[in-house]
């Protein structure tokens, strides 16, 4: 046979190769593609199965950090009503300034705190919904951090006081902007971006890392601005007249214990959201994280 002419078959290596292109889809790493909104959220592995264990800590985790939002927000009331002639608005510029210790830990720790909390550590809806509930605790937080902001400006002017003049103010303002950016990142790379999934996915995947490690950073900067504030607070009423040493000592301790929550808050947020065993980390796709 001549050694020039062409064989009619091609060589096998040719189809195998054909088919293996076509069972990988182009574009994405070792050809795998983001799965589709309705398969399943955790593979089956038998490895990542929780024991008796991992749910107590799960539950000790949701129960506590719960007590501890809320509590902070109670003790805080509990002490402007009781220790500092509760609220007012513009008629009363002293009572009106007890309305931004309320507002701002309502706002930043405790809303904040829950959103955190919520978009960790449940897993028993769509993510979707639980983005929405993530977002819908932030969205609440902001009038109350502008109400917040409004009230202490406004008993400023009225007493006459400086404006933006503490650690406590800039710590205030530099927390007040990291939030605003947070929110407005998260709402169009992980909402409006959904619009187009597929095209926006490496685009998303990217931001989670720096939105996640933002928010905790945001997050402990409110807490160390809340301190902050209850120093300035304490130095202020030392010298206050017309108030008992009893009442001033009791004060203090209070003050001292809303510190001390804001402390352990920071701690247990901070240990759900990095805890290795937590829900999110068992083998959950990259596009249900974002």
């Amino acid at each position: 046979m001549d050694t020039n002419s062409v064989s009619p078959l091609p060589p096998m290596e040719a189809p195998m190769a054909m088919l293996d292109s076509e069972k990988t889809p182009p574009g994405t790493p070792n050809g795998e593609m983001p799965p589709p909104p309705d398969e399943k959220r955790y593979e089956e592995d038998p490895d990542n199965a929780w024991n008796c264990c991992s749910w107590c800590e799960y539950l000790l985790i949701v129960i506590l950090s719960t007590i501890l939002l809320v509590g902070v927000l109670v003790l805080t009331l509990f002490w402007v009503m009781f220790y500092r002639d509760g609220f007012a608005w513009s008629e009363s510029p002293k009572q009106q300034f007890n309305l931004h210790p309320i507002l701002m830990i309502a706002g930043f720790v405790t809303l904040s705190g829950f959103s955190i909390l919520i978009y960790r550590l449940c897993r028993c809806v769509k993510h979707i919904y639980v983005k929405l509930i993530h977002m819908f605790f932030h969205a609440v937080a902001i009038p109350c951090i502008a109400l917040g902001l409004l009230a202490v400006f406004d008993s400023h002017d009225a007493l006459q006081k400086v404006n933006l003049y503490s650690l406590h103010s800039w710590l205030g303002l530099v927390t007040m902007g990291m939030f605003v950016l947070q929110f407005v990142l998260g709402f169009f790379s992980f909402l409006v971006m959904l619009c187009c999934e597929n095209k926006t996915y490496s685009c998303r995947s990217a931001m989670v890392p720096i939105h996640a490690s933002l928010g905790l950073a945001n997050f402990w900067l409110a807490i160390a601005t809340s301190v902050t504030g209850l120093i300035e607070k304490e130095r202020e009423t030392v010298n206050e007249t017309g108030v008992s040493a009893e009442n001033k000592l009791v004060e203090h301790y209070i003050t001292s214990a809303i510190g001390i929550t804001l402390i352990f808050i920071g701690i247990i947020v901070t240990f759900a959201v990095r805890r290795s065993n937590a829900p999110a980390s068992a083998k959950v796709y990259v596009t249900e994280r974002i």
